[in-house]
Order: C-alpha cells, then sequence, then structure tokens
C-alpha cells in the first residue's frame, strides 16, 4: 500500500503550489511511482504540474446511475473500475488523476464505496499517493481506506488563516483519517517570520515544519499560466519546500 501525504488548506494560500512542489520533490529524489490525487472540487493541481485532465473521478460517479444501469453486459464496480483507469493521466515518475465535481442531490454512497474500492486498488501500484485537499475534507475518504502517514496543512501568515489551518488539523483528527503527525507550513512569508506570529502558531497548538517565502517569480509564473512545479530548481520557493521535505519526509 502507498504512503499516503495530504495536503490540506483554504483557498488562495498555496496549498496546491505545496502539493505540486511535493509531487516534483518525490520524483527528483526517486521516491517514484507517486499518484497524484487532486480532491478539491476546483481541480487546478494539473495547471501546476503541467497536465490536462480530460475526465474526472465526479463524472464517473453520476455517469454510472445511468450508463452502467444501462449496461446489461457490465456491472458497476467494473464501469467504475474503467472510468478510474480512464481518468488517469501519465508523466514521468508519477500520475495524476482528478476528484472533480462533488456530489449532487440524492444518494451517493454506493457510488462512492465503490470508488473508494477502486482507488484503493490503484493506489496498490504507487510507493505515493500526494492528495491535494479542499479545506473541508470532504473528499478523503473517497480516496483511500487508508490512514494518513502526513498532514501538510497551509497557511498565510493572516490569523484568519492561521485559524482555518488549526481548524483543517483538528477535522483530520475528528475524521480518524490521520495516523501520523500534522505539520503547519506558513506560506507567502515576508523575510522570518515575526515573534508575533510564531507565538501565534504555538498558541495554537499547531507545529510548524517552516516556511515559504513570498516570491515574484512564482507570482509571474502563476499569472502567466506556467506550470509552477517547474520552477528553477534554484527558486526561493523550491529551495525551501526541498528543506522541509527533507527535514520530514525523508528523515522520517
Amino acid at each position: 500500500m502507498a504512503i499516503n501525504i495530504a495536503v490540506a488548506g483554504k483557498g488562495g494560500v498555496g496549498k496546491t503550489t505545496t502539493a505540486g512542489l511535493l509531487v516534483r520533490y518525490l520524483v527528483d529524489k526517486g521516491m517514484t511511482p507517486v499518484l497524484a490525487v487532486d480532491a478539491d472540487s476546483n481541480t487546478n493541481l494539473n495547471e501546476v504540474l503541467g497536465l490536462t485532465v480530460e475526465a474526472t473521478l465526479g463524472e464517473a460517479r453520476e455517469e454510472m446511475k445511468s450508463t452502467a444501469a444501462q449496461n446489461p453486459n457490465m456491472t458497476k464496480d467494473i464501469f467504475i473500475e474503467m472510468r478510474v483507469n480512464q481518468a488517469l493521466v501519465e508523466d514521468n515518475g508519477f500520475d495524476l488523476i482528478a476528484m472533480g465535481r462533488p456530489e449532487g442531490a440524492g444518494c451517493y454512497c454506493a457510488a462512492n464505496n465503490l470508488l473508494t474500492a477502486a482507488m484503493d486498488k490503484l493506489a496498490n501500484n504507487y510507493k505515493y499517493l500526494v492528495i491535494d485537499n479542499e479545506a473541508g475534507m470532504e473528499h478523503i475518504s473517497r480516496v483511500t481506506t487508508a490512514h494518513m502517514e502526513f498532514l501538510f496543512v497551509v497557511s498565510d501568515p493572516s490569523r484568519r488563516s492561521l485559524t482555518a489551518a488549526k481548524r483543517v488539523a483538528e477535522l483530520a483528527r475528528e475524521m480518524n483519517v490521520l495516523a501520523g503527525p500534522c505539520y503547519l507550513i506558513l506560506s507567502m512569508v515576508r523575510g522570518e517570520p515575526s515573534p508575533e506570529l510564531l507565538k501565534t502558531v504555538e498558541e495554537m497548538g499547531l507545529k510548524l515544519a517552516g516556511w515559504l517565502p513570498d516570491d515574484d517569480e512564482l507570482a509571474q509564473w502563476d499569472l502567466s499560466g506556467k506550470p509552477i512545479s517547474k520552477l528553477p530548481a534554484e527558486n526561493p520557493v523550491v529551495a525551501s519546500a526541498y528543506d522541509i521535505f527533507d527535514r520530514v519526509i525523508a528523515g522520517h
């Protein structure tokens, strides 16, 4: 079974950038193969990784209600497994799959159970799963039945964002999906974190893994639509992220 690493946080704090850099780190370090799972309904991890998504698991879940039921030669579990494989986007050292749209009206219990089983079967082919979650962690139980070995919660230096990060960490524990440690990564930090900021982090009970600097080059790449995960190795955000991952993942 793969080692599961989740990345979470509210929108706009650099969560997906961090997830993309984590995928790149694992590939660069030869810790492959890696499955990147975009469990955010906004579905933009592919842009950070420089890939195109043609199909999502959310679409497969919706299709199962009609297509599988109308095809007497295909059971629902086979249909879902087929759609999971069709949604897989392959690249060098890693693959990507997107959860896509949230659930609509009605009961999705059966479809979600089949989806989780298909994802568990797929995960057996990988050494690491990197899961980019939305803040509410809604999709996490649909990705795999295995627990997360690591959770990185990303926050900018604002108190509101830190409060959201604390809630994400608490939610992961409440949902019983986290087996290992939870780490905070501060993003978009100008200079060194202030003593006041570090004190707030400590008071909230968050374990700080490190911080990523505010960076003009990253902002320019993002604005122009370049895949941020392919920033030069000497870029300060990339270097800082690799330092964090070296200490937390490689050193674990």
